[in-house]
């Protein structure tokens, strides 16, 4: 929640149904709201919001007032515990990501975590990723975007590159660092490198877009260790 005198604090709970506005601030070292953000990705502030039982995730890019707070309209599908991650560069700063718990008021019902599987259909798109997760290193994972069974090859630049790929330990939240290759294709690949810090399920969200449409792929994934020869939990099922 704080990192370097950075924290970010919550104003509003967010809502199920209806959509209502969620604000928040990052407080700064000074104790006061920051106002200075570094563009990022093509944004002053990436907030993602997801579910403890990691079934609902969504990325948004709220508004900032002159006094620093923070906005977007915003509902969760179920009540329950969600963790919200702001991402952000204060300037003259190095980036940060910081989390907060909230609670969506009602009848909390958790979900099983999916199963792991290397294909996941958004629509009339299939998504399918190649590669493994290591704990401990940098490892390459692709993913490749297909629709009607064909290859796209004309993926629309988002967020400053072909796809935006967020990934999450399953129980803590935990959310890892994930490096992105550029591509001077438009697809069906979309490469990055994923830095899990220990072996145990997580779960991936790919935001990708095409035809005007960002759509969000969600994968399931077991790290192993690099001592363990093969892994069959990430191998098999769907997602």
């Amino acid at each position: 929640m704080s990192q370097d005198g950075y924290t970010l604090d919550p104003i509003t709970p967010i809502a199920t149904g209806a959509p209502a506005d969620f604000t928040f601030r990052i407080i700064g070292p000074d104790g006061g709201p920051v106002t200075g953000f570094e563009v990022a990705h093509d944004k002053k502030m990436h907030l993602i919001v997801a579910s403890r039982d990691l079934t609902s995730f969504q990325h948004v890019h709220p508004e900032m007032a002159p006094d620093g707070t923070w906005s977007i309209r915003l509902a969760v599908p179920e009540a329950g515990p969600y963790r919200a991650f702001a991402d952000f560069v204060p300037q003259g700063a190095e980036g940060l990501t910081l989390g907060a718990d909230l609670q969506a008021a009602g009848d909390y019902r958790p979900k099983p975590l999916p199963q792991a599987g290397r294909t996941t259909s958004v629509g009339d798109y299939t998504v399918s990723l190649a590669g493994d997760l290591v704990a401990g290193r940098s490892s390459k994972i692709t993913l490749t975007v297909s629709k009607g069974g064909e290859p796209v090859t004309d993926l629309q630049p988002y967020l400053g590159a072909y796809g935006h790929l967020v990934a999450l330990r399953a129980g803590d939240l935990a959310h890892l660092h994930v490096h992105p290759e550029e591509s001077a294709t438009a697809g069906p690949e979309i490469v990055f490198y994923v830095e899990a810090p220990s072996r145990g399920d997580y779960r991936l969200f790919l935001d990708f877009q095409h035809e005007g449409e960002v759509r969000t792929a969600a994968f399931t994934a077991t790290a192993t260790t690099a001592d363990e020869d093969d892994s069959p939990a990430a191998t098999h099922g769907h997602s």
